[in-house]
């Protein structure tokens, strides 16, 4: 188990609270400049927050207070991580199996059973065969399994990874996601992945946490996050895009600039005649040529279609509002859905999701 809370207001603040149970996935996404990496980089002792406790396996790496200052502080070599980069890291120098012996010098284990293990992890990254190979030798793809074989070389405790698929291609990706989904099972250890791609984070995170300017916005699972994120921020990181404003009183949520009134459960949480920003998923959706008395008359103003998947702009009559819809190519054809015609939306209530509305540059936005 991984146990991380940090608190930091300068030079780059840094307001994190994270669990990461062994055998784990956690992912960390965020815009650029977010501190994803510096999270990384502070757990892994290269980094020192001002405050705030890590623990990882019931040790003790770091605790600071704002009273007493650093108490523990563990040197990177003491903390047991493997670290992988996006840039590989691998020295050129070296062959593949000399990169992978490294974090073993350290060991009490001689060289004959040093260049065992190395070997041993290469064979289990695939590529054991171009163990004398030089870095520039090998693809993006093989330099980058060979720098995992390294991070794992001397069996750390936890594993952090810095966008370590955004340097290689869409098929080199897939079998690097099938190595890491592997290696999870066997290893048994927690990881933590910093990505910007959310359909990555999606496919291999069993949490995600959600940062932003050094804070944690939202900490869930990624069925629970791309549904109901916590503040309209976390919605616009997440990328939904049917995200609108209203008020909301007592279970009854109005559209802003629409007679539209839609019946919202009430959980207690929010008072009579507050501001809200709402969302809707797709399963939300419905698209229809007739109009009913719980429809909403909207124009086509944009189809894209990809291979077999159209993704349809529709602009609402009244208030103006941009809609967008996802749907098969062949729903698109028996619909005849073409700009500019008049077609009916409805949206289930029940699957609309409320929360705070909070602008981008208003602080309260990091309160749930």
């Amino acid at each position: 188990m991984l146990k991380i809370k940090l608190s930091q207001m300068t030079p780059n603040p840094l307001q994190l609270n994270i669990e990461c149970a062994s055998g784990e996935l956690h992912a960390l996404v965020g815009p650029s400049g977010s501190g994803k990496t510096t999270a990384l980089r502070t757990i892994a002792g290269l980094n020192h927050a001002q405050a705030g406790k890590i623990e990882c396996d019931g040790e003790l790496w770091f605790d600071a207070n704002d009273v007493d200052g650093l108490t523990t502080v563990l040197s990177p070599a003491k903390r047991s991580c493997g670290f992988l980069f996006q840039q590989y890291a691998l020295f050129p120098h070296l062959s593949a199996l000399e990169n992978v012996c490294i974090p073993l010098y350290n060991s009490a284990k001689g060289l004959t059973e040093r260049k065992v293990i190395a070997q041993q992890w290469l064979d289990r990254m695939g590529i054991g065969e171009l163990s004398n190979r030089m870095p520039h030798q090998l693809s993006g793809g093989q330099q980058q399994r060979v720098a995992l074989a390294r991070a794992l070389a001397r069996s750390p405790k936890i594993l952090l990874l810095d966008e370590p698929f955004s340097a290689v291609d869409a098929p080199t990706r897939q079998g690097l996601y099938q190595t890491l989904a592997q290696l999870r099972k066997d290893l048994n250890i927690p990881i933590l992945l910093v990505t910007h791609d959310l359909r990555e984070a999606d496919l291999l995170a069993d949490r995600i946490t959600v940062i932003d300017q050094g804070v944690g916005l939202q900490t869930a699972a990624p069925q629970i996050l791309f549904k109901r994120p916590r503040n309209s921020r976390v919605a616009e990181l997440v990328g939904i895009s049917n995200m609108f404003e209203g008020v909301f009183t007592a279970g009854k949520l109005s559209w802003n600039n629409s007679t539209r009134i839609f019946d919202v459960v009430d959980k207690g949480k929010i008072p009579p005649s507050t501001p809200v920003a709402w969302v809707i998923p797709a399963d939300g959706l419905s698209l229809h040529t007739q109009a009913s008395t719980q429809s909403i008359e909207v124009t086509v103003e944009q189809i894209s279609t990809l291979g077999q998947i159209a993704v349809i702009e529709l602009r609402s009559t009244e208030g103006s509002h941009v809609i967008t819809w996802e749907a098969s190519a062949a729903e698109v054809k028996r619909l005849s859905l073409e700009l500019g015609k008049k077609s009916h939306v409805e949206m289930d209530g029940s699957k609309i999701h409320i929360m705070p509305l909070r602008p981008i540059n208003d602080p309260r936005r990091f309160i749930s």
